[in-house]
């Protein structure tokens, strides 16, 4: 339905001073054509009984004064300013403000709504003020123009703002993507760089638990171990909260394909048993040797926190044209715990499928036979 003013207001309207510059130019304009149609007698009515010549300037100030509340309550304004315009021609001018202000602040269908009551004064002014050198039906049209022009005026400033609204909320959309994307990224990152130290922890803490009468120099090797995980743990999470806290410093270094050796070395220095088929590729994409090493961090860390004990066979085949597979596969454990293998895809799996669909590829895990477990990613390699 139409909105005729009825929602209540906390308070006065705040006006910019651009906006007091243009209510005093409509209240001047107004004046200006209240006082010239005082003045001018050529619409006397022809009856004394329909002659409210004495009463045009009384009404034309009133409705001059209305225009100061066009902003407020723009379609109670129009109303009685329509109702004014009937009898009094001097308030015509005012209306013609008000009938603009409608169509600014108000939806469309409410301003064609006060349109449509506004054509009683085009209407009315040729039979209470017939003019001699003008036809009552053009002297209709005339006026049906006129407003039409003040109404057609307001609907493009409001169609325009409201176009510079959507703008400026898609604009804030857009932002809030892009942190929330930014969001997702350095959690990714700080899963994949705690996850996999810590499992290392956890490995060597769970042997020294499990073992306390081991060799001192087996409990000395993996207490270096312990503390050099630790101390490159909280050194990458400081990188990570660096870039986080002043991103205009840069990212930090990512990893890339050719650092899978490494990451499989440190896997076996904590004591775990992998093997790495085939070569890395030479030339490998940036986005693609840094999401293929993701894909083997994770699946390893999984290894090691789901099947403890058990080997990894970590595969890397593909050329260019043909694309990058990294296939990373474990037997069951020899001595199972609660879940034998990676269980239901959790937070890390879903984020590297994630990661993986980034940069244009397919994730693939699920259990293979006898109890094992696996993760296949393919990536497109140009």
């Amino acid at each position: 339905m139409p909105h005729f003013d009825t929602a209540p207001r906390s308070g006065p309207v705040r006006r910019s001073p651009r906006d007091r510059t243009v209510d005093t130019l409509l209240f001047l304009l107004a004046v200006a054509y209240a006082v010239a149609t005082a003045r001018s007698g050529a619409r006397a009515a022809p009856e004394p009984a329909l002659d409210w010549t004495r009463l045009e300037p009384v009404a034309g100030a009133l409705a001059c004064g209305l225009l100061w509340l066009r902003r407020s309550r723009p379609v109670t304004t129009a109303c009685v300013l329509i109702a004014l315009s009937v009898p009094f021609a001097a308030a015509a001018g005012a209306m013609l403000a008000a009938l603009f202000s409608v169509a600014v602040h108000r939806a469309p269908r409410t301003t064609l709504t006060v349109y449509a009551a506004s054509l009683l004064t085009a209407a009315a002014d040729p039979l209470l003020r017939p003019d001699p050198t003008m036809p009552g039906l053009q002297y209709f049209v005339f006026g049906t123009v006129v407003q039409g022009c003040a109404v057609g005026w307001g609907l493009f400033v409001h169609h325009r703002r409201q176009l510079l609204l959507r703008v400026a909320s898609e604009a804030r959309l857009r932002a809030e993507r892009a942190q929330l994307r930014a969001r997702e990224e350095v959690a990714r990152e700080m899963h994949d760089v705690l996850g996999h130290r810590l499992s290392l922890l956890a490995l060597h803490a769970g042997a020294l638990e499990f073992r306390p009468d081991a060799p001192a120099a087996d409990v000395a090797r993996a207490a270096g171990v312990i503390r050099e995980s630790a101390h490159q743990a909280l050194q990458e999470l400081r990188e990570v909260l660096t870039v986080l806290r002043a991103p205009e410093t840069g990212e930090r270094p990512q990893p890339t394909l050719s650092d899978v050796h490494r990451l499989v070395s440190e896997s076996c220095t904590a004591g775990m048993r992998v093997r790495l088929y085939g070569q890395t590729p030479p030339a490998v994409p940036e986005l693609v040797g840094r999401t293929a090493y993701r894909v083997v961090q994770e699946a390893l860390t999984n290894v090691r926190k789901h099947a403890p004990g058990a080997p990894a066979d970590v595969r890397l085949t593909g050329a260019g044209g043909e694309g990058l597979t990294v296939e990373v596969t474990n037997p069951a454990p020899g001595t199972r715990p609660a879940a034998t293998a990676h269980g239901p895809a959790g937070q890390g799996l879903a984020g590297l499928a994630e990661r993986v669909a980034l940069a244009g590829g397919h994730l693939e895990y699920g259990p293979t036979g006898g109890g094992g477990w696996g993760i296949t990613a393919r990536l497109p390699w140009p």
